[in-house]
């Protein structure tokens, strides 16, 4: 087995991905972490929705607050989580996150085991075909 190399990005670096609304920043992933686990954030703007309630069949999720108030739909319950605030969503149970505020907001999300950043061309497509509005 090859050992991994350290990661050290500076705030604001990593992959890039910009859906409406939103953003994702790709931090480790693939074979930086063996495909154990996906590090990302997501910056959402004022208002913004998020991806849409979805369920992984095979990955647990950690959301951390990283700026500002986010809702997050957890099972069938929207939770406010402010700045600091961590949530754990095991595999199989649905989950969202929306900025209702009007201010910039941040999330920190680990995806455990890897692999979600793979998604993310389908994801930019479907964007693509289906505008809001």
């Amino acid at each position: 087995m090859t050992p991994r190399a350290p990661i050290v990005l500076p705030a604001g670096e990593g992959r890039s991905y910009a859906m409406p609304g939103m953003k994702a920043v790709f931090k480790a992933d693939g074979d930086e972490t063996a495909n154990a686990y996906c590090v990302s954030e997501w910056w959402l703007e004022p208002g913004a929705d998020g991806p849409g309630a979805h369920m992984h069949e095979g990955n647990d999720e950690i959301f951390v607050v990283l700026s500002g108030t986010v809702s997050v739909l957890v099972g069938e319950e929207w939770v406010t989580a402010s700045e600091g605030t961590t949530i754990v969503v095991p595999a199989g149970v649905t989950h969202d996150f929306r900025n209702t505020t009007g201010q910039r907001t941040g999330v920190l999300n680990v995806f455990i085991p890897g692999g979600f950043e793979q998604r993310m061309p389908e994801i930019l497509a479907w964007y693509a075909e289906n505008p809001a509005g």
